[in-house]
């Protein structure tokens, strides 16, 4: 594992070196995004070479910093998402977006309500203009169905915003999902309208620390 670290420190570094900084950031993103993320995919789950990844393509931050950018940006979220039916939490510093599915979401469905585009157009907005974080989209479904097929959508609903999010040059390196069913509700599944906000997405945001 530390060969793997190693290597996916001193690859994206050199990257960046080499001429990353005469690049677009949307090609600067798709670059780091190809290369990084095909090695540090090897390593699943492996958040920690995920952050020396993220860490050596954009940098990271150290001690008061943290503190300081997690509460900028998340001003910046609760400015943008103002009204928008997102829930901003935080953490200590880390920032969790809460996204009820029947905003985001048909029932039985993963494709995004067109009608929300502008929403992550405003989280994509956010992302990009504090880079030093990485994020685990989270997919959660109510209990009503087969396990496993509720397991499969969260998956796919969790895939399809972080697939929006990429298209919004957000780069693939700093995204992560995870996809949980009915496993962890945020009320009892007791009534329609428990599971209604059981049908959700969650977006973690966390700082990328030295």
């Amino acid at each position: 594992m530390k060969l793997m670290s190693f290597a996916v420190t001193t690859l994206v570094a050199s990257l960046v070196l080499a001429g990353c900084a005469n690049q677009s950031n949307a090609t600067r993103g798709a670059a780091i995004g190809a290369v990084a993320g095909a090695i540090a995919g090897k390593a699943t789950g492996n958040h920690k070479d995920k952050r020396l990844v993220i860490g050596a393509a954009v940098g990271a931050l150290a001690g008061a910093a943290v503190g300081s950018y997690m509460d900028n940006q998340e001003k910046a979220m609760r400015e943008e998402l103002s009204g928008s039916g997102v829930k901003v939490i935080r953490d200590g510093d880390i920032l969790k977006l809460d996204i009820p599915a029947q905003l985001t979401f048909d029932i039985n469905r993963s494709d995004i309500k067109s009608n929300l585009y502008p929403v992550f157009n405003d989280i994509a907005k956010v992302l990009r203009d504090y880079e030093k974080t990485m994020l685990v989209i989270a997919g959660h479904t109510d209990d009503t169905g087969p396990y496993q097929y509720n397991m499969n959508l969260s998956m796919a609903r969790a895939d399809a915003v972080k697939n929006y999010l990429m298209a919004q040059n957000v780069q693939s390196i700093r995204l992560e999902t995870q996809g949980y069913g009915p496993n962890y509700p945020a009320v009892a599944n007791t009534s329609d309208a428990n599971r209604a906000q059981n049908r959700r997405v969650e977006i973690h945001i966390e700082p990328i620390v030295e």
